[in-house]
């Protein structure tokens, strides 16, 4: 998914809200992509920026529409990120330069490393009806930053039950279980849903800061209510939290050391330089190879948007 062709639709001005000196909750936007899709984007945010390595964030869905409406996202850039898609419900067909073509279905990853430079495509296809995912970025460490591009595609994922809670360990370990996927900082994601209405604490690596994004329902984090609107952010030094989840309700848990580095997040692209910025969208405008071609897509490539005058580092 592309950070360009963002209309935003709403954005609260209301300050986050401090619970304790560890939890501040902050509004998520919402934003129209694609064809009409609406989106609700938390990362990154006025309020809070990175969480980890973890650069962007955004739930899309779920939404239902007819054959051949589905999501078509043009040939687009990336570099210095990993593109990480956690399918819900529904279908989408990834493409890119490398020659890659993967559909990704339900309860699997789709992992992109754009490392120096990649370009890829997201189309549903003819048949689908349905959409409900997240899409996050990850930004690669400075080591990382220009590593060769690849693609991996995961099927399974490892779940564990705890306190009437499916646990699908997305990234990292959690609950004494390990993902497969391959990530180069400290890093957690777990998708948490709640087969019936029920409690549970969870112990967490109090060297991480966290975040909590519901994606089907509701749930309280240490007596903090989580909702489809919000995201609650956990700063490094709890090492266990509770959580209360209604039956159905699906979240989002996100967890990573605070990054070592100052970065840029500008359109698709990850760096540490304006400059570097720069010479990437130069790159892609001129066609050049850097970012490859994906031949097979009738449709225009994605127009890189004006570049800034200035730019403020997160971290």
């Amino acid at each position: 998914m592309t950070n360009s062709n963002y209309i935003e639709l709403s954005n609260s001005d209301d300050c986050e809200k401090y619970v304790n000196q560890f939890i501040q909750e902050f509004p998520l936007r919402s934003a129209e992509i694609g064809q009409g899709t609406i989106i609700k984007r938390a990362l990154p945010s006025r309020h809070k920026r990175l969480i980890g390595a973890w650069c962007f964030l955004d739930h899309a869905g779920p939404v239902t529409f007819p054959q051949g409406d589905g999501l078509d996202v043009g040939p687009h850039p990336h570099m210095g990120l990993q593109t990480f898609t956690w399918m819900i419900e529904g279908t989408m067909m990834h493409t890119d330069s490398l020659g890659t073509k993967q559909l990704i279905r339900p309860k699997q990853v789709n992992l992109m490393t754009a490392g120096y430079g990649i370009s890829h495509t997201e189309v549903a296809p003819e048949t689908e009806t349905h959409m409900h995912a997240a899409q996050l970025w990850i930004a690669l460490p400075d080591d990382k930053i220009n590593m060769a591009p690849r693609f991996d595609h995961y099927p399974e994922l490892p779940v564990v039950e705890k306190d009437q809670v499916e646990f699908t360990v997305l990234v990292g370990e959690f609950l004494k279980t390990k993902s497969p996927v391959a990530v180069h900082t400290e890093l957690l994601g777990v998708d948490l849903t709640a087969k019936e209405s029920t409690s549970t604490r969870l112990q967490l690596n109090p060297k991480f800061e966290h975040g909590f994004m519901a994606l089907d329902g509701t749930a309280v984090v240490n007596g903090h209510e989580l909702t489809e609107d919000n995201m609650v952010v956990l700063e490094p030094g709890l090492a266990e939290i509770e959580i209360q989840l209604h039956a159905g309700s699906r979240i989002l848990l996100l967890g990573g050391e605070p990054f070592e580095s100052p970065i840029l997040l500008w359109w698709n692209f990850v760096g540490r330089t304006q400059e570097e910025l720069s010479l990437a969208r130069d790159q892609w405008i001129n066609q050049d190879q850097r970012f490859g071609d994906i031949a097979d897509y009738l449709g225009p490539r994605l127009e890189a948007p004006a570049f800034p005058d200035k730019m403020r580092a997160s971290r």
